[in-house]
């Protein structure tokens, strides 16, 4: 059962011309349509089932400057600072809390990476430090493990992703944004061979630019149009408990659990080692790009075989425009969720503060993770498709960055100075 997002009032009419339109209701697409009509750029955002019904309400909700690598802290900078305003900007309150984040290390090894992480970002001027066991016994109390050391960001944060797609989707639409639930764009129209529009399941869509916001369903719309954008899907289990007392407000990862408190008084919890992997054909097309990637950051990746592998052979992989798309097929996806999975992180979390013995579960969901192979995201605009920018391939990191993205895509697509530098996330290190 996926969260429950706070409801938003969209509408059924669609303009016939727009300046933008925006694939994907998640929380960058939402984004990108708040900065826009901000701006006084028109824009349409088309979701093909309902906004951020997938990834943008089923991960963490953590916001984090911690163990970004160098090329990508400044994004999630920025982020930070459109976080702090996001309550005001919008009228309503995101949940946004900055409460701190602690990742733990069991080991002198787990620690020593965490000290190189310090010492690579250190010209940055961030408040991350490294603790000590007593340290964190004292922040997070009532820990039975003794941990070796903790890397502990201050101001890193939390925001809840049911309230805060909510509000930056209503404040949109407050200031002029059209947003259409339930529309799929089934391709693009070209015209002297620019993007002229987009055709939907509804009709077309004239506009001088898209800016695709797709999540785990950008390479299937762009593999439609013959262009191959490297990414995989990972699928996280997590679950909530009812409201309950706990060790602290700051957010904790560790090797084998994760937990973080929220609004409503429980903690939303994962087992943040493992991440399940379910096969499909897109493994076996694009999976050895990956390796590095997996030796590195997901060592400890399940691998099933199973529905979901014939469910996606089951998808169309080229369609025409007056045909169904995927996309009307499947209007949100919803991943199982793994309980094994959930298991361990309650089991884990658990042992090493005893007072969630205590919890009780009230909901679990999975959501899918569109991973790319070197775990950054893409954004910025397609070459052989002028007209047409991508913000996509998260790889999990897409609810905290989500606003800075988004106005990075937007900077891009209209030519302001951009937010950050663009470099690490240009399209064309991937796409082919």
């Amino acid at each position: 059962m996926a969260p429950v997002i706070h409801p938003v009032r969209t509408t059924d009419d669609m303009s016939a011309a727009t300046t933008v339109v925006v694939i994907g209701g998640g929380i960058v697409g939402l984004s990108a349509a708040l900065v826009l009509v901000e701006r006084g750029i028109p824009v349409v955002v088309l979701e093909k089932g309902r906004i951020a019904a997938e990834q943008s309400s089923r991960n963490l909700g953590w916001v984090r400057k911690t163990l970004r690598g160098i090329a990508d802290a400044p994004l999630a900078i920025e982020a930070e600072r459109l976080w702090q305003g996001m309550a005001e900007r919008t009228g309503i309150d995101p949940g946004f809390r900055q409460s701190g984040i602690m990742y733990l290390a069991r080991t002198e090894a787990e620690a020593a990476k965490h000290q190189a992480w310090l010492t690579s970002v250190a010209a940055l001027g961030l408040d991350s430090r490294l603790v000590t066991g007593a340290e964190i016994d004292a922040l997070v109390p009532g820990g039975k493990t003794k941990w070796h050391a903790g890397l502990y960001t201050a101001s890193d944060a939390r925001a809840e992703p049911t309230l805060a797609n909510t509000a930056i989707a209503t404040a949109a639409i407050a200031k002029g944004a059209v947003v259409v639930e339930n529309c799929a764009v089934r391709a693009l129209s070209m015209a002297g061979g620019r993007v002229a529009g987009v055709v939907t399941e509804r009709g077309e869509i004239a506009c001088d630019q898209v800016l695709l916001a797709g999540g785990i369903w950008s390479r299937r719309f762009l593999g439609n149009m013959g262009i191959g954008l490297p990414t995989l899907p990972l699928a996280a289990s997590v679950l909530r408990t009812t409201p309950m007392e706990g060790p602290s407000q700051i957010a904790v990862g560790a090797s084998d659990f994760s937990f973080r408190k929220r609004l409503d008084g429980g903690y939303t919890i994962t087992q943040r080692g493992a991440l399940f992997a379910p096969l499909t054909p897109d493994h076996l097309r694009i999976g050895l790009r990956y390796l590095p990637m997996l030796r590195a950051e997901w060592a400890n990746v399940r691998i099933g075989l199973g529905r979901p592998f014939l469910a996606d052979v089951a998808l169309a992989r080229r369609w025409r425009s007056t045909a169904v798309s995927p996309f009307e097929r499947v209007r949100t996806f919803d991943p199982e969720v793994n309980s094994g999975l959930i298991d361990e992180a309650m089991c884990n979390l658990s042992a090493a503060w005893p007072v969630f013995n205590k919890a009780r579960i009230a909901q679990c969901w999975a959501g899918m993770i569109d991973v790319t192979p070197d775990s950054l995201p893409v954004i910025g605009a397609v070459d052989k498709v002028p007209g047409l920018t991508l913000a996509t391939g998260f790889s999990g990191h897409g609810f905290g960055t989500g606003p800075a993205a988004a106005q990075l895509a937007v900077d891009l697509m209209t030519g302001e100075p951009p937010l950050v530098s663009p470099a690490p996330y240009r399209p064309e290190r991937l796409l082919h």
